[in-house]
């Protein structure tokens, strides 16, 4: 349907950080505010009317899940938005405040919440099936008194199996150590044990997030031919602006066999990443949900 939306602040002191160029991530005492401005865009060829609300969200098994509709949780009731709605022709975008204002009273804790722009075609007498576009930007606001807990993360666990193709999959377990969600993301590379053979990068498939003290297992598809033999693997995580190597040796036989670590080592960097936009669409939108219940014209406009 032609709709997006865009963060466009971001905190000087995450200027570095590639989540926050994304989302919207800070920590915040009780009694204080937080307010960054987003852009919601009509793409499409025909005006739409764009509906901007805040809903919950929360973390389960790994993955950031987003709530149906509006509220929903104590975040979403910190949060307020400068316009509900805005009617935008085609090419025409809107730029919104975002509001947090953290109560006096709020306990300590990481939140999370999603600043959504949705378009709703209700069932006409030609469609009888009403369609729902949504697209959002996360939130993970930390609250707390003292300083912003650190981000840090082990991994360990380094394996090969079949994946649903003709290629091995190879696959790690992260640990979150730190005191924030992680998101993450990175890259796999092979050297063969003669060192003659490189294969990679391979990129670590994103939609893993992990909350403090949980673990949660990230894979990399190695979708290139490979010999049968002893393989050194070099693995590199990140989740905002921490990284993380592990380095081991898998043995391949045909798809799979056995993977040796040879333990984590820890590597601290801070990432840079170009100029650009960064696509906000929160994957656990209802991009392109269908209401799939025929509804009568009296009850066209429900949800």
């Amino acid at each position: 349907m032609g709709l997006g939306i865009q963060l466009l602040e971001i905190p000087a002191a995450r200027a570095k950080d590639p989540r926050a160029r994304a989302y919207i991530i800070d920590h915040l005492k009780p009694g204080t505010t937080l307010s960054r401005r987003v852009e919601v865009r009509n793409t499409s060829p025909e005006p739409q009317q764009v509906d901007l609300y805040v809903g919950a969200a929360t973390v389960e098994r790994n993955v950031f899940t987003a709530a149906d509709g509006r509220g929903g949780n104590e975040l979403s009731g910190w949060v307020s938005l400068e316009s509900s709605s805005a009617d935008l022709e085609p090419g025409d975008r809107k730029q919104v405040e975002v509001t947090v204002a953290v109560p006096d009273t709020a306990s300590k804790g990481e939140r999370y919440g999603a600043v959504w722009a949705q378009i709703t075609k209700p069932p006409t007498a030609q469609d009888n099936v009403g369609k729902i576009h949504r697209v959002g930007i996360r939130m993970y606001l930390d609250i707390g008194s003292g300083g912003e807990p650190p981000t840090d993360f082990r991994i360990d666990g380094l394996a090969v199996g079949l994946g649903g193709g003709e290629w091995p999959v190879l696959t790690a377990r992260v640990h979150n150590t730190g005191g924030r969600a992680l998101d993450m993301g990175g890259s796999v590379s092979l050297t063969s044990e003669s060192g003659r053979v490189s294969a990679g990068p391979f990129t670590v498939a994103s939609g893993v997030t992990i909350l403090p003290g949980e673990s949660g297992q990230v894979s990399a598809l190695i979708d290139q031919p490979l010999s049968s033999g002893r393989w050194d693997v070099r693995m590199t995580l990140f989740s905002g602006t921490v990284e993380r190597t592990l380095e081991g040796r898998v043995s391949l036989s045909g798809a799979v066999a056995a993977a040796e670590s040879s333990g984590p080592r820890p590597l601290l960097l801070s990432l840079s990443i170009g100029a650009g936009l960064a696509l906000l669409l929160v994957t656990t939108a209802f991009a392109g949900y269908f209401l799939r219940r025929r509804r009568t014209r009296d009850t066209a406009g429900a949800l």
